[in-house]
């Protein structure tokens, strides 16, 4: 069946998927699913296919709520604390993220996720299709943790991550991990790994006979947690993203300007 809704020629405008995740709703492949299910209207009619172009002009509403327009693209990171889930909701009806977050922070997306007992650097997005590229292995962009661990740790072992390990039938990549220190019988390790499968860490180290106690990430690629305090929200400056993005940075919207280049460039948050 054709769908009813007029489209127009691509150069007017934008795939409505990528418009619905650059309004920071779902990412481009969630969008398309929700298209399928009926869930999205483009100026009164019920999209029946993805293959709809949409302009400033188009009446767009998902679930029978309006769409606001498009924010420009934006990343902020925040210090999650321990004990929050990175979900919009819960069953269980258990703290989230998002519950936690300032008022003032629009409709966000988390970059990868961090699980319920992980502290550290959790990377926000009103923009889904940016969420989704920056969680790409093919990024290259390395995840860092500190971890502390209850057990005996055999360093021979914890070289050997770096050729990647195999568990219950999932295959882990490669991770660097170095043993910092050891005090009655627990120890602090220093990990590195450039893809973040679910809870993969605490898996790893149940492998080698380690119980994970508590887990930090300090980094996300080139962003730091550095000195933010827990709950605490920071917005990257768009010159030091649309940098860190490189040739990437056009396709969200982030390519330079002449005012950019006329602006002082300001420092990055303090790192530790």
């Amino acid at each position: 069946m054709s769908s009813n809704t007029k489209t127009v020629k691509p150069e007017d405008g934008e795939r409505i998927a990528k418009r619905l995740a650059r309004a920071g709703l779902c990412s481009r492949r969630e969008a398309e699913r929700w298209i399928t299910a009926g869930r999205v209207k483009v100026n009164g009619k019920i999209l029946e296919t993805p293959a709809c172009v949409v302009t400033t002009k188009s009446r767009i509403e998902v679930d029978g709520i309006p769409l606001a327009g498009a924010e420009p693209t934006k990343l902020w990171r925040y210090h999650k604390p321990k004990g929050l889930l990175t979900t919009n909701n819960d069953p269980e009806g258990r703290a989230t993220v998002f519950e936690k977050l300032p008022d003032d922070l629009p409709r966000v997306l988390s970059v990868g996720r961090l699980d319920l007992n992980t502290e550290g650097l959790l990377l926000l997005t009103n923009d889904g299709d940016l969420a989704r590229f920056l969680e790409l292995p093919s990024t290259g962009w390395r995840r860092r943790y500190r971890v502390r661990v209850h057990g005996t740790v055999n360093e021979k072992s914890l070289t050997r991550l770096a050729g990647g390990v195999r568990i219950d039938g999932i295959s882990y990549g490669g991770i660097e991990a170095t043993l910092d220190s050891t005090q009655r019988g627990n120890s602090w390790l220093s990990l590195s790994l450039t893809e973040g499968k679910n809870r993969e860490i605490r898996r790893v180290m149940e492998h080698l006979d380690l119980q994970v106690t508590r887990l930090f990430r300090l980094s996300y690629g080139p962003f730091q947690l550095g000195d933010l305090s827990r709950d605490e929200v920071s917005a990257v400056p768009r010159r030091v993203l649309r940098d860190q993005l490189g040739g990437n940075a056009a396709r969200f919207g982030l390519a330079a300007t002449e005012g950019d280049a006329k602006r002082p460039q300001k420092k990055q948050p303090a790192r530790k």
